[in-house]
């Protein structure tokens, strides 16, 4: 948080000897004042850690919108539970339900299992925010009810990308919070009942994996396995957005067929990259060929990218920091112009002008330390919320126009989750009133008497009959912990797709790295201490050793990518590397040197 600067300047008091009793009068009030000056100063070096612990207009600030985001997520979650649960979704406009984690794999619903009631998705979605808001009363209740009544023996085809996340990440994640000591939740009854319905789920997800190439289908049934005449296809994010829920279920069972499973498919679809190192949107299965080369980094691509960084930091599998390593680069090199992304024909190598909404973005740049990139990002993203009030599915940045299909706006978080990232890693207060605004416009324009309803029309503010589950499992906890982040102090965590929080433990890491980044920061180890430093902050290549009076520290960034020469002569601006702390590619002058220059 950024500090006021003192009140007080340096303080000097005369000591030469009065000429009159005026001059005694003058030097008693000027010592007087010293001495009450210097009094203050004393008395404020004993309070001021407590002030500016509190940062007091901030902290005012923060615990009121602290309370209207727990307005908020009770708001939408005691209207579901009155008037939707156990199904899976709430209508808010009607009051009624809707079994989406089912119906999604079945738009003409030909395929609902008789008497099914659904499977409590949101309740499942809510579980980890209810932790973290503190109610563990209701999180003990609701694990209780699950434990009881949730079975996956159904007969009913379900998307395995969204059932995974959602469903398979939020037991998972609720099962590690149920048995964390420190949280004294369920004490006593808890027999990793969660965990036994998670290792269930993985189950039935095993059957879609059974395809020649290793890659899943997108549809799996849950009592059947992979239908007869199943589509084979299937999106990048469908098939290699998986590791991070079956990697932790193989770390937490002891069964490595859920990872095994998971990793293959995510090798497979690496294997089919283009020259460029990138993949495109949609592909089959069976044959491991691309349908649609078109690139990008929104809708059916961006939880890829997302995952490889995370289950870097996750598992410590340096496979992983490679992939992405490689991936982010050729994002920034043919989708990044300026804050505008864009797509990318794989198959003819041209540009696209449309421009996808590429959230996911942001936090991954503040993952890596590009925090610069990642805020110039967010400052469009917020000029587009403020222009609509909320924000559309798909914006034209370079027409600074609405896609004319995609104008709703289904409460997603990714605004929100970036401004908490954000917050996170500069500690900026504008962030702050950035998620006052994101607050107040949800409470606006999507808050009924029944939920929060989603935007069908950006334009109109017309509603439409849906509050999806993330809403509770990702826009109110990252709206929450943006104004109040005790549940994060002295925890590592990572944060799925969907929100759900997975432990950073060094039992479930291969080898653990002597650096890496659990948040925006790299941990750099020294024989006497560790320090914090980050590739942005000390603006230096992974390759130098930094001295200090802590010893050597080596920092590493996401983008570097050395010049040819070690003395930085170059003849063209092929020989010319990545800069470390911008991520910008460098150029050669016309002196015949490396460097960021003014083109």
């Amino acid at each position: 948080m950024r500090r006021p600067p003192s009140s007080f300047a340096s303080l000097t008091i005369s000591l030469s000897c009065p000429n009159s009793t005026q001059d005694q009068t003058m030097l008693l009030s000027r010592s007087y004042g010293a001495w009450l000056v210097l009094f203050l100063l004393i008395s404020l070096a004993f309070i001021a850690p407590s002030m500016s612990q509190l940062d007091y207009p901030w902290a005012a600030k923060k615990r009121h919108m602290r309370e209207k985001v727990r307005k908020m997520f009770y708001h939408a979650y005691e209207n579901y539970m009155k008037h939707a649960f156990p199904h899976d979704e709430l209508k808010p406009l009607t009051k009624s339900f809707t079994d989406s984690l089912s119906e999604l794999g079945n738009l003409k619903l030909q395929h609902l299992p008789r008497n099914y009631n659904g499977s409590a998705l949101t309740l499942i979605e809510s579980l980890s925010s209810l932790v973290i808001m503190g109610n563990n009363t209701e999180f003990e209740r609701a694990v209780t009810w699950l434990s009881e009544n949730l079975t996956f023996n159904i007969d009913a085809r379900i998307n395995l990308f969204e059932c995974n996340i959602r469903v398979l990440g939020g037991l998972i994640s609720a099962h590690v919070l149920a048995t964390d000591s420190t949280n004294r939740l369920v004490q006593g009854c808890y027999k990793n009942q969660l965990l036994n319905l998670a290792d269930d789920l993985g189950r039935r997800f095993l059957p879609a994996f059974d395809t020649p190439t290793g890659l899943p289908y997108a549809w799996v049934n849950l009592k059947y396995g992979v239908m007869e005449d199943e589509t084979p296809e299937t999106s990048t994010s469908g098939c290699g957005s998986l590791i991070l829920e079956m990697g932790a279920l193989s770390r937490l069972t002891g069964d490595p067929r859920y990872e095994s499973a998971a990793l293959r498919a995510l090798r497979k679809l690496w294997s089919m990259r283009s020259s460029l190192n990138l993949l495109g949107t949609t592909l089959d299965v069976t044959t491991g060929e691309w349908i649609e080369y078109s690139s990008g980094i929104g809708a059916g691509v961006d939880s890829f990218y997302e995952y490889l960084c995370k289950a870097y930091i996750l598992f410590g599998k340096e496979d992983y920091w490679r992939m992405f390593h490689s991936a982010y680069l050729a994002v920034q090199k043919y989708f990044r112009h300026g804050p505008c992304t864009h797509a990318h024909n794989e198959k003819q190598h041209i540009g696209n002008l449309q421009v996808f909404k590429p959230f996911g973005l942001v936090y991954r740049q503040v993952l890596v330390g590009d925090i610069g990139a990642a805020n110039s990002s967010h400052r469009e993203f917020f000029y587009v919320w403020k222009k609509f009030g909320v924000i559309p599915e798909r914006y034209l940045l370079d027409h600074q126009m609405l896609h004319p299909t995609e104008k709703y706006y289904p409460l997603r978080p990714e605004l929100a989750e970036s401004t908490f990232y954000l917050y996170q890693a500069t500690k900026d207060p504008w962030y702050i009133q950035v998620g006052e605004s994101i607050v107040n416009s949800l409470n606006l324009y999507t808050k009924v008497k029944g939920g929060f309803a989603s935007v069908r029309d950006v334009t109109t503010m017309q509603l439409e009959d849906h509050q999806h589950s993330f809403f509770l499992a990702e826009t109110c906890k990252y709206l929450y912990l943006l104004f109040d982040d005790s549940f994060l102090v002295d925890r590592n965590y990572i944060f799925t797709t969907e929100g759900h929080p997975l432990p950073i433990l060094s039992s479930w890491h291969e080898r653990l790295p002597e650096a890496y980044i659990p948040t925006n920061w790299t941990y750099a180890k020294s024989e006497q201490q560790t320090r914090r430093a980050s590739a942005m902050s000390r603006q230096v290549c992974p390759a130098i050793a930094l001295r200090s009076g802590y010893g050597v520290q080596q920092v590493e960034s996401a983008c570097h990518i050395p010049d040819s020469r070690a003395d930085h002569r170059c003849f063209s601006d092929e020989e010319c590397g990545i800069d470390s702390s911008t991520c910008r590619r460098r150029s050669c002058s016309m002196a015949g040197y490396c460097g960021l220059w003014i083109q």
